[in-house]
Parts: structure tokens; sequence; C-alpha cells
């Protein structure tokens, strides 16, 4: 077997043996971490709770899951891959089916809390765990073909979601957005079961592979992780202070912002526009946005990764998110708001698989590990404040977040995925 074709036949096993089941992980957590913002269409008036209130609820969830980031993703990198996101999975299931019985603002808050501490370092764990078995010049497409489990969730989600709060409102004395909770949260603790079945902790450890594919993958990574270490002195957990790790923090904090504002505000941004649907309608229309982010964010990652460019594609992310944003804000028509916000989506979710390939392109060992999650748990304050800069300001004010964020993508330097210290990264 030729080189390129081992390396070929070795990733296609790699990734339809990984990516769907890890997509379908994703899948879930994006469900149990949003479904409230449709849940709101009915919770908010049952908890007598205001929009502000409602707003800063949403947000709670980045309280634990700021704290707890780090130290899951560095507890994942100790004790594998396979029992860390099996159990993060299994504790942020019965969190999320939990919420079911919240009963006023306090109750509210300290579940949203809850759930972001369970689930914290389930994402950024992923991303560490995609670098252990694809090389850099691949990585933009898995990035990518992980993340469509956002817009997957969304397609599919919403249309669940309006369907199980129109049909089931009463049933068995629940409220709709109670079985909503439930019946969003019980396969979660499913598939973590079957997490530490079928996922392997590393490249070593795929029994799938052939001894020669296994050996090669093994070597090609070490060589990559040798590579990284020797260009970027990034290997220790110090390399969390250095100024590309912050430049990525400000990056990620302007999609953050937008990201969570569309997940908590879409269902009723839309309710607003089409005021005389149904909750089911709403959410097939409030699945046309990830739709459109499905398609789009994997051309996008393809396209970097062809092209080898990083910089110049999450810039023309951002500014497409922006632009999206703009036509939703500035226009009185129903359908030209919706385009918008397919726009919109489209370009906020173009920028994540782009953006997850810089900092494994230079961040290693434990400073990879405590890295990748510093980033995301640091950014993800934003998502905190999301919704409610949403609430306050109006989608406006994501248009300038957007804006900022094309920006210093622009300031990341150099058009490869990875070179030497001092020029990209």
């Amino acid at each position: 077997m030729t080189q390129p074709t081992l390396e070929t036949s070795t990733l296609r096993k790699v990734a339809w043996r990984l990516i769907p089941f890890i997509c379908l992980c994703y899948l879930l957590n994006i469900l149990d971490r949003a479904n409230v913002g449709f849940a709101r269409l009915s919770m908010q008036d049952d908890l007598d709770l205001s929009k502000a209130m409602f707003d800063l609820g949403y947000g709670m969830f980045y309280l634990g899951y700021l704290i707890f980031e780090v130290p899951s993703n560095l507890l994942m990198r100790r004790v594998g891959a396979r029992r860390w996101i099996a159990r993060i999975m299994i504790s942020w299931g019965i969190v999320s089916s939990l919420t079911m019985f919240a009963s006023d603002v306090w109750t509210f808050y300290g579940l949203r809390v809850l759930l972001g501490i369970a689930e914290a370092g389930f994402f950024p764990g992923i991303i560490l765990y995609l670098s252990y078995w694809f090389p850099d010049q691949q990585r933009g497409k898995m990035t990518a073909f992980f993340m469509l489990a956002i817009g997957l969730a969304n397609v599919f989600g919403y249309p669940f979601s309006g369907l199980v709060m129109e049909k089931l409102d009463k049933f068995g004395g629940l409220h709709d957005w109670q079985w909503l909770f439930l019946l969003e949260g019980i396969p979660t603790v499913l598939v973590g079961c079957a997490v530490l079945y079928y996922l392997p902790d590393q490249p070593k450890d795929a029994d799938w592979l052939s001894t020669k594919e296994r050996n090669w993958l093994v070597n090609r990574m070490q060589d990559e992780e040798e590579e990284r270490r020797s260009q970027h002195k990034a290997d220790r957990l110090l390399a969390m202070l250095h100024w590309r790790v912050w430049l990525f923090i400000a990056i990620y904090f302007t999609v953050a912002v937008g990201t969570n504002a569309s997940g908590a505000y879409l269902p009723t941004l839309i309710k607003d526009e089409f005021a005389d649907s149904s909750k089911l309608e709403v959410g097939f229309l409030s699945a046309l946005p990830h739709l459109c982010a499905v398609l789009a964010m994997t051309l996008w990652g393809i396209s970097s990764d062809r092209m080898n460019e990083r910089r110049i594609h999450l810039a023309l992310a951002a500014t497409l998110g922006a632009t999206g944003w703009a036509l939703a804000a500035a226009t009185d028509s129903p359908v030209l708001s919706l385009i918008g916000l397919c726009v919109a989506q489209a370009g906020m979710m173009s920028m994540l698989p782009v953006f997850w390939t810089l900092p494994t392109a230079f961040l290693t060992g434990a400073a990879a590990a405590g890295g990748i999650a510093w980033i995301n748990s640091v950014a993800n304050i934003g998502g905190f404040f999301g919704a409610s800069i949403l609430g306050w300001f109006g989608m406006w004010s994501m248009v300038l977040f957007l804006l900022g964020g094309a920006f210093l993508a622009m300031l990341v330097g150099g058009k490869k995925a990875a070179t030497t210290e001092g020029e990209a990264v």
C-alpha cells in the first residue's frame, strides 16, 4: 500500500468511525443546552419571569461552565476521553431532564448553573480529541463535519420541540416545556452510556484499524505534535498566557455573543415576525437558518482546508454574519428578516470550524488541553451576556460584535494554518 493510499484509507476509516458518533453526541449537547430558548415561549409566563430574568437565567449556564471548563479538560487528558466524555454526557442529560422541575426564578437559575457545571469540558474535550486523530491539514474539514451537529440539532430539534409543546401541553399534568426537557434529556444519558463502549481513547487503542494503519496514524500524530512543540514552544500550561491565546479569546468572544443570542431569541424573533404561526410552524421556520448554516459551514471548512488558509475565511464568515443581522434589523418585511437571520446564522456558524483549527495548530500537550478549554470558557462569557445584549440593544449590537470579530481575525497573521513562531498560527 503506497503512502498516499495508506493515509487516505486510514483517515477515511477514522472519519467514518468517529465523526458520525461524535456529531450525534454534540447534537444532543446542543439540544439540551439550547432547548430553553424554545421553552421560553411558554416557560417564561408559566414561571412568571420577566424577559430580563429569563435572559439572565439563560446566561447563568456559563457561570458553572466557566469555572469548571479548564479542570475538566485537564482531567480528560489524565483519565481518558472515553470515560470522561461519558461522565459529562450522563450528568448533563440528567440535569437537563431535571430542568422540568424548575418552579420559580431561583430554581431556574440554579438548574442552569448546574447544567453548565455538568457540561463543562465537553466541547473543548472533543476539539482536543479530534487533534489526537486528524492531522492539521484535515482538521478544518473534520471540525466542520463534527460541528454540523449545531445546525442539525436545530434543523430537527426546533420542529420536534414545536411538536412536543403543541401536542403534549397538560398531558399527564405537565406543561409543554416540562415534557420538552424530559424527552430531550433522556437520549443524552443513553448515548453517554454508549460512549464507554464505542470511543477509543487514542489512535493506539483503535483495534478497528489494521496494524499498518494504526502505526502510521500514531507516528503521524506524534510527528505533528513534536513539530508544534519545536516551533511554538507551547507545550506547557504557561502557554495559556501567550498573546495568541488572548487574541483567540477575543475573536471567539464576538461569535459567542452572536450565536448564544441567536440560540436564546431565534424562535421569539421568528414568532414576532410571523405572529399567526403555531408553535409547530415556528419550529419549522426556526429550522431554516440552521439548515443554511449546515450547508455553509461544510463548504467553508472544506474550502479552508483546500486552500490551507484560515484568517481570510474567518474574517469573511464574521462579515457575512454581520451582514445577515443588519438585514434582519433594517427590514420591516418578515420574509427579508428571515433571510437575514439565515445569512447571519450561516456566517456565524461558518466561523466555528475554521476558528478551532487555530489553537490546535499552535498548542500541544497540557497546554492544548488547558488552552483550548481556557479559550472556550473565557470567551463564552460572551454567551453569558449574549441574550441580554440582544434583549437590551437589539440586532444592531450583533452587527457591531461580528464586525469586531472580522477585524480581530485579520490580526491573526499569515495565510497558512500553522507556520513558524512570529508568523501565522
